[in-house]
């Protein structure tokens, strides 16, 4: 017996004893260089760089420099063909994403070719044009979110496009396929920011609607125009896309509320925004990137406050219902172009192509305080009535002459986690650090907080976000030299709300972690 060491699936490496295995169907044998060792399974994949090899061991990963395959499942390793399938929302699938392969092509100087099954089903080929030698195929299922999801957990999707975060018994059946705790922050990528926005024709004189409101009409509670004494015509998509399931997740289930049966359903985002901005009696919700002819609401809280969906506040989740665009993937490796393709995808080229599909991107901006008027005045105006003027006052000197980055931290709900944006601007600033992009200036990470409670134990609370948030960043930025940059932190608590703080979505706004440059 010999004593080897393997890379497993789950783990960085694992010890096993080699065995004989006469008990497993082997289809390939793998055997170091030197001939010492040898392992025998059943070939499960191979990515260009690596074996997956199911053994008496369980799954096992074996770097393919290392060893020499032999049998009849052997891969030609002239001749290997990346290939990975995409599953899910129309919203990613059948425009962006198309357009980022595209742009990774040519990126890399690949030609490219799309064959279509039919209009749901499609296949990007990915060639060597010197060679004509073909190096990817890349399948398209375009269903929906759940559909997505469901794709891989069978098998037939390596990667799921959705709309939502994935639901707590859809992580519980991933566990259970083999897939890994898809709820990680590792399982998950975000491509492109959208919004949740109400929507109504450009003729109805709706000018701003609360959330609780909003929620009545959808639910059929409330039936009737207040000013206009006429029925309210409900329009949404059909309940199983992901954007009615967001819909339903963040407008209505919160007040325990459920859609009224009798909307009118649409096939499409664009059919949904047409149909409303027809009829001045209509109202829905669409996403922000397909709004049409339609006029999009803002949402008003009973302080006055109101949010609006713009692109600046998307990227900042100053709008309390912005929609990500996810990708997830299993807990397993992918072959080395789909991992080329998802690391593409944060490049600014990447970026630009998202904008210029219609979604907001993810590029970070600058915004100086002197753009940032109405913001202040509100969330002066509605500071915690127990906040004492100098520290806003304070609070004023102290951001004057900085800039707010628009990556923002804010957490889930009832939980010290960040939310799933926040995670990926994690990411996003430990890169920029890493790179160089603030040496010799200094990054404010300034904590708020909502108005529950003593505002100097708000205070204190929300300084301890801030710290929590440069340290995940800290953490992140493993090669930055943090001599050249100033980490400071600071919080101001209650004194600066977004939002009304009377409700929960609003409370949530409020808490959160902003990033100044100075």
């Amino acid at each position: 017996m010999f004593l080897v060491i393997f890379r497993a699936v789950r783990t960085a490496v694992l010890f096993f004893l080699v065995l004989p295995m006469a008990a497993i169907a082997q289809d390939v044998t793998l055997t170091s260089r030197d001939g010492s060792v040898t392992l025998g399974g059943t070939l499960l994949s191979f990515d260009g760089e690596f074996y997956r090899l199911s053994t008496v061991y369980g799954p096992l990963v074996l770097d393919g420099q290392a060893v020499l395959c032999s049998g009849v499942g052997c891969p030609d390793l002239d001749a290997y063909i990346a290939e990975f399938t995409f599953a899910g929302e129309p919203a990613l699938g059948e425009v962006l994403m198309p357009a980022l392969i595209e742009g990774f092509a040519a990126r890399h100087g690949l030609s490219l070719g799309r064959a279509a099954q039919d209009d749901r089903h499609f296949t990007f080929t990915l060639s060597d044009p010197a060679t004509e030698r073909v190096v990817a195929h890349i399948g398209f299922r375009i269903s929906s979110t759940s559909e997505g999801f469901a794709d891989m957990l069978t098998g037939d999707a390596d990667i799921a496009m959705a709309m939502r975060e994935i639901r707590p018994d859809e992580v519980v059946r991933g566990i259970e396929a083999g897939l890994g705790d898809l709820s990680e922050p590792a399982r998950s990528r975000i491509v492109a920011l959208d919004a949740l926005v109400p929507i109504i024709a450009p003729d109805n004189p709706l000018a701003s609607v609360s959330v609780e409101a909003l929620a009545a009409m959808l639910s059929g509670v409330v039936r009737e125009w207040d000013l206009q004494d006429a029925p309210i015509a409900v329009h949404a998509r059909p309940a199983d896309t992901g954007m009615q399931q967001a819909v339903e997740d963040h407008f209505l289930a919160p007040l325990s509320l459920v859609m009224d049966e009798g909307v009118i359903r649409h096939a499409s985002s664009a059919a949904l925004a047409d149909a409303v901005a027809r009829d001045p009696l209509a109202i829905g919700v669409s996403r922000f990137s397909d709004i049409g002819n339609a006029v999009s609401v803002n949402l008003v809280g009973t302080c006055g406050i109101q949010l609006s969906a713009s692109r600046r506040n998307l990227k900042t989740e100053d709008y309390p219902f912005t929609a990500p665009m996810f990708l997830y993937t299993p807990e397993r490796r992918l072959p080395r172009l789909a991992r080329e393709f998802l690391g593409f995808l944060t490049s600014s080229t990447a970026q630009r192509i998202v904008r210029r599909a219609g979604f907001v991107d993810l590029m970070r901006e600058e915004i100086a305080l002197d753009e940032q008027g109405v913001r202040f005045a509100d969330a002066i105006a509605n500071a915690g009535a127990d906040v004492p003027l100098e520290e806003v006052q304070r609070m004023v000197a102290l951001l004057r002459g900085a800039s707010r980055l628009t990556p923002t931290f804010r957490f889930r709900g009832g939980s010290t986690k960040l939310d799933a944006q926040s995670a990926g601007n994690v990411a996003d600033l430990a890169r920029a650090l890493e790179s160089g992009v603030f040496d010799d200036r200094e990054l404010l990470f300034v904590g708020f907080s909502d108005s529950d409670g003593n505002w100097q134990v708000n205070r204190r609370i929300s300084s301890l976000r801030a710290e929590a948030v440069r340290n995940a960043v800290l953490a992140a930025a493993v090669t930055a030299d943090q001599s050249r940059v100033g980490l400071a932190i600071e919080a101001f608590g209650e004194a600066m709300p977004m939002a009304c703080d009377d409700t929960e979505w609003g409370r949530s706004v409020n808490r959160r972690v902003e990033v100044w440059l100075r």
